[in-house]
């Protein structure tokens, strides 16, 4: 009880100081350098804001994940030097483009590749439970398992970074995703996994209070890869903890922000487009075109985020039912597949109409 009771005020007190950090942060960011912050490109495909708002929710979020870390050190007297180097390098890489410095989508993804490489071979981060014999066996050996690892990675941090185009709508998805995460540990007295991933959801709220309805700040790139990564070594931490869970589950729970990237990759090879480069044909966006018709642009938006979040929650929340069976997690994971391809079929062809 007294272990309890001390994390309790503590997470009282860092919900307090996140909530100024991001008042800060979005009362202050638009001075930073001029005014480079400010999303001002009103004319790229992922562009759906019609007034200048600062990319610094990474700022603040990455700001409010180091305060956290000192206080879990002080509390565990043990320093996440895993969760702190993946934070910190993707928040710097994402950094770079919101302070517009020239990056190419390519040269980003191969920087991003020998960050996670080198995080994953020395922290070392590894997967301990996965429910598919042959895949099991194989990530006996290093080298495939960091590939696998880094594909892991680089399709929920680049999925993150996809569908962060609308208020709230990649925010509201991870704490559903983390509730969960939350919910299996402490199901399971994983206690100081839980305390670290509360802590990341009222940063994710805190961030909401100024994005959501009405933006007044952006997570931009810097915040999409932060609470990307972040999200991802939760997964894989909470599947590690708890065996007694089908490794399927795990991906059921990323299946939007994974399938996103996959798809769309996919879809833009056919259409002989780079795969790399940004367009307006992904799923929130079609979306997004039919709503806006029904509600207006600026309704739109953030009405979008709901819908989306809603769908996910009731393909979703369910498997949590079922978490233990990799048989039913298998079948409801190629379901959400079919599912998703239904949609995206049924609103490419309105809004192609």
């Amino acid at each position: 009880m007294g272990n309890e009771s001390i994390e309790l005020s503590f997470l009282s007190i860092f919900t307090l100081i996140t909530f100024f950090i991001f008042l800060f942060v979005s009362k202050y960011s638009f001075k930073f350098k001029s005014g480079i912050l400010l999303d001002k490109d009103f004319s790229k495909p992922q562009a759906f804001h019609h007034s200048a708002i600062s990319r610094s929710g990474g700022i603040a979020g990455i700001i409010s994940i180091n305060i956290f870390l000192i206080i879990y050190y002080l509390l565990y007297s043990n320093f996440l030097l895993d969760y702190f180097l993946i934070s910190n390098l993707m928040f710097i890489i994402g950094f770079l483009d919101d302070v517009k410095i020239n990056i190419s989508p390519s040269k980003r993804l191969v920087l991003m590749i020998l960050f996670l490489l080198i995080l994953i071979h020395f922290v070392p981060i590894k997967i301990l439970n996965i429910d598919v014999p042959l895949l099991s066996s194989f990530l006996k050996n290093d080298i495939f398992s960091s590939l696998f690892l880094l594909l892991c990675f680089l399709f929920v941090v680049n999925g993150a970074n996809l569908i962060d185009g609308f208020n709230g709508l990649l925010a509201i998805n991870l704490i559903i995703i983390n509730i969960i995460l939350t919910y299996i540990n402490i199901q399971n007295v994983n206690i100081e996994l839980s305390f670290f991933i509360i802590a990341q959801i009222v940063i994710l709220l805190s961030f909401l209070l100024f994005n959501f309805p009405n933006a007044k700040i952006f997570l931009g790139d810097s915040g999409s890869y932060l609470f990307g990564s972040l999200t991802a070594l939760n997964t894989i931490m909470t599947n590690n903890l708890n065996p007694n869970y089908s490794s399927f589950f795990f991906c059921i729970l990323l299946f939007y922000i994974f399938f996103e990237v996959f798809f769309s990759f996919i879809r833009k090879v056919f259409q002989k487009k780079s795969p790399v480069h940004p367009d307006n044909k992904h799923l929130h966006m079609l979306m997004f075109k039919k709503i806006s018709i029904k509600f207006g642009r600026n309704n739109g938006n953030y009405i979008n985020s709901v819908v989306i979040n809603i769908v996910y929650s009731a393909l979703t929340v369910p498997a949590i039912l079922f978490a233990k069976d990799p048989l039913i997690c298998r079948f409801w994971f190629f379901f959400l597949i079919v599912i998703y391809l239904l949609i995206y079929s049924r609103l490419y062809r309105l809004t192609k109409n």
